[in-house]
């Protein structure tokens, strides 16, 4: 009797084996990814506040770099996860709105006073605004499938770019003043604006996944190039690639305009018929 069990007390079913569910690795690896980008958006912070403000640049075009290969390397390994879509959307708005500003206030728009915080809050503040009309825009199912080859608004990645312009062109002999402070901080704005702004930008995705095969060697000897030059002259060519990206604008929006035009006209004759 004084080795009975008492009845009350559970008993471990045979056959039984206590384990925690595993977690596949092709889920874990893109928001490793998506976390070491977080980070480098977080150093690139710190080191603008050490003065260390080239590092700080740097940092911030790596945590766009990672950006860009999350997304990829979570659709090659099928790892695509809810999780992963919203960290790398936390994401998006530390690398791409919280340290780009920040960057930028510590090299230039401190010396604006209010004025120049102002404008890093509302670029800021515009970032996760963009971000989170993207997500939702995702769920639209009404929205036409040619308007998926086009941003709504400059997408954030592209945001940054734009609003450190005034850092690249520092470094190429731009003497920070206020006067040029009170300048960056009203192009600061107007990069907010542009990115929540309706303003369509080509996204690259109507060129399919196939390319001539006539202009494949052309096209990789010009990403060499481009690269090449972008190592040898960082500063010049980020300035360029920017200059470049703000007057592709006017033909992006003239390249929807016609497409839309194209496509209410296909409708007008399909509803004649």
């Amino acid at each position: 009797m004084g080795n009975a069990t008492p009845d009350n007390v559970d008993k471990p079913e045979e056959g039984r084996v206590s384990k925690l569910p595993h977690f596949p690795i092709r889920l874990v690896l893109p928001n490793v990814v998506t976390a070491l980008a977080i980070c480098a958006g977080l150093t690139g912070i710190r080191l603008a506040f050490e003065n260390r403000f080239e590092l700080a640049v740097a940092m911030v075009m790596i945590a766009a770099f990672l950006d860009a290969l999350d997304g990829r390397l979570a659709r090659m390994l099928n790892g695509s996860s809810k999780f992963g879509a919203q960290m790398d959307s936390l994401a998006d708005i530390v690398n791409f709105g919280v340290a780009p500003a920040l960057v930028l206030y510590a090299y230039m728009l401190d010396q604006a006073r209010a004025f120049g915080w102002t404008a890093a809050l509302i670029y800021a503040i515009a970032c996760c605004l963009r971000l989170a009309r993207f997500n939702v825009m995702l769920d639209d199912p009404d929205r036409p499938v040619w308007q998926n080859n086009y941003f709504v608004g400059v997408p954030a990645p592209a945001g940054a770019l734009l609003v450190l312009l005034p850092v690249y062109l520092g470094f190429l002999g731009l003497i920070p003043t206020y006067s040029l402070a009170m300048i960056t901080a009203a192009y600061t704005i107007i990069i907010a604006f542009l990115l929540i702004s309706q303003l369509p930008v080509y996204n690259g995705k109507g060129v399919g996944s196939g390319i001539r095969r006539d202009i494949v060697a052309p096209l990789i000897l010009c990403v060499v190039i481009y690269v090449g030059l972008l190592v040898s002259y960082t500063w010049y060519m980020l300035s360029l690639t920017a200059l470049g990206y703000l007057a592709f604008l006017p033909f992006s929006v003239a390249a929807y305009r016609r497409k839309e035009r194209t496509e209410r006209d296909k409708l007008a004759a399909a509803s004649e018929n």
